[in-house]
This record gives C-alpha cells, structure tokens and sequence, in this order.
C-alpha cells in the first residue's frame, strides 16, 4: 500500500462512491470532532479529500443501519 494518510469523506454518499471504485465499499464512521478537539491535524488535499495521519480504534462509531441495526 503506498497511501501515507487515511482519506476521509465529509459524507456517506461520497464515502460510497470513492469505495465502490474497488468492489463492495464498507464505510467507518469516524468521530472527526472529538479527533479535532482531542488535537489531531487533518488536512485537505487539492481535490477535496479529508486526511489524516491515522485514526484511533476510540474514534470509530457505530451508525446505525436503515433499521436501525448496526451495520
């Protein structure tokens, strides 16, 4: 793998489209905000794309699926 950041998308949607591009996306839901808050940098490269350096397993949420259910 040569990708130095994670790339973040600012919603599902885009999150989707980007993942699709290699088969079956699985989308992370990522508190961003505590990540922020808590002193994480993140930066945005020239096409729009959220990143950072890495992601602690703290930051993960669960979002809940179209019933409800965790995905």
């Amino acid at each position: 793998m040569e990708r130095h950041h994670v790339h973040l998308s600012a919603d599902e949607e885009t999150a989707r489209g980007v993942g699709a591009r290699r088969g079956r996306p699985v989308v992370l839901v990522i508190d961003a905000a505590a990540m922020h808050r808590d002193g994480h940098v993140f930066f945005v490269s020239a096409n729009g794309v959220w990143l950072t350096e890495d992601v602690p397993p703290r930051y993960f949420c669960v979002a809940p699926g179209e019933e409800g259910e965790p995905r």
